[in-house]
């Protein structure tokens, strides 16, 4: 754009594909009224392509209060194929399928519940936050006993109860089991987990969990990732965006939020505007290391200092032989015998050579460098743990 309030439009002209020639740009200047309000409106729209970088506050915080709950239950699967649980003197499922049956009106003796069509299971929930009586939830089923499948059974009504012991929800349902077992004379196959399933919308919720939103004068941010620095900047945002100091941060896990008088009554609006508030998280120097799998996370903000850096290996090899010695043809004496033969072998990487890691490289430099040296995941766990043990690593290393 120039300062007489012309603006440049870039006509591109592209050629077919395969075409050797490059592609024709010509511009022409246009006069519009409306020149400076289209510029703005591009400044605009770069900026807000910029802070697509940033994140939002309601995916790093919590709202406290506003969380699921637990709920578990134990309960019976019938229709099972022959593969429910053994039933014996003194079983569990045994003494829960015949209080059931009582409860129906049926009196079962011991020695004539014999089935193996039915398994002992419990069940687990997740109450989800305001959620009404009437409304359904997923439920997970397990198998509690010896059973080996629970395709194509059916779970009876069951109890959910949370934390308090009271019930918040029943579940029952047919049963969706993800894995099967196939045996045969010599041998069995097994794919994912036949003795886990679920059961969608299995379960009713019966009773709520009270929490009182509307009147709320206080509302709490938790920080899934505290750190101080990102507490201060959210606070931060919050009180530019409602033009007051109603949030300050209290700890690097909690931010506290005071309701202004323009949101009363109406603390929803409130969390719907401030969970859109983007800001920059800060994070600590960390390097994550899992010795079983060889994984090695590292962060952005991971800083060495001058380090000479070298790695090598020594290998030695013992081969044992036995050769088989005996006399020559027509001779008076010897015996036939074998004889050990070993043969050792000595290899050392010769190839490998000293790196000097200069102060202050970053992340992606320091890979490179270990990556030139033809360094795996095991021995590039060795090297960060010795370059931290120079105190060279400016990063928190935690092993898993």
């Amino acid at each position: 754009m120039n300062p007489t309030g012309n603006f440049f439009i870039a006509f591109y002209k592209f050629l077919p594909v395969g075409s050797a020639a490059r592609p024709a740009c010509r511009a022409k200047a246009v006069s519009h009224p409306f020149a400076a309000t289209l510029a703005a409106l591009m400044l605009l729209f770069v900026a807000v392509g910029g802070a697509q970088a940033s994140s939002r506050i309601k995916d790093i915080v919590s709202f406290e209060g506003i969380r699921d709950n637990m709920l578990v239950g134990y309960g019976l699967v019938v229709g099972l194929n022959g593969t429910g649980d053994t039933l014996k003197d003194g079983h569990f499922t045994q003494q829960s399928l015949q209080a059931m049956l009582n409860r129906l009106g049926v009196k079962p003796t011991t020695a004539g519940i014999t089935s193996d069509n039915v398994a002992a299971v419990m069940v687990t929930a997740t109450l989800p936050p305001f959620a009404r009586p009437g409304s359904r939830i997923d439920a997970t089923v397990s198998a509690l006993g010896d059973s080996e499948s629970l395709l194509g059974g059916t779970l009876l009504v069951t109890p959910l109860l949370g934390a308090d012991g009271e019930v918040y929800a029943v579940a029952q349902g047919q049963l969706a089991v993800g894995g099967f077992t196939a045996e045969g004379a010599a041998e069995t196959i097994t794919k994912g987990v036949p003795t886990s399933a679920r059961i969608a919308n299995g379960a009713i919720i019966e009773r709520e969990v009270g929490f009182e939103l509307t009147n709320m004068e206080t509302v709490m941010l938790n920080l899934r990732n505290p750190d101080f620095t990102t507490a201060r900047r959210i606070a931060q945002a919050v009180n530019a965006f409602l033009g007051s100091n109603s949030a300050r941060p209290s700890d690097p896990s909690t931010v506290h939020i005071r309701v202004p008088k323009s949101y009363r009554q109406n603390v929803v609006n409130l969390m719907t505007d401030i969970e859109q508030l983007r800001i920059d998280p800060d994070q600590l120097a960390r390097v994550i290391i899992d010795e079983q799998s060889g994984i090695i996370v590292m962060g952005e903000n991971v800083r060495i200092s001058t380090v000479a850096i070298a790695q090598g290996s020594l290998t030695i090899r013992i081969t044992e032989t036995q050769q088989v010695s005996q006399p020559g043809p027509f001779a008076e004496v010897g015996t036939t015998t074998t004889v050990e033969r070993s043969d050792i072998e000595v290899e050392e990487d010769s190839d490998k050579r000293l790196m000097v890691v200069n102060e202050g490289v970053t992340l992606q430099e320091l890979v490179n460098g270990l990556n030139a040296l033809g360094i795996g995941p095991r021995d590039m766990i060795t090297i960060l743990q010795a370059i931290k043990a120079a105190g060279a690593m400016q990063a928190d290393i935690q092993v898993m």
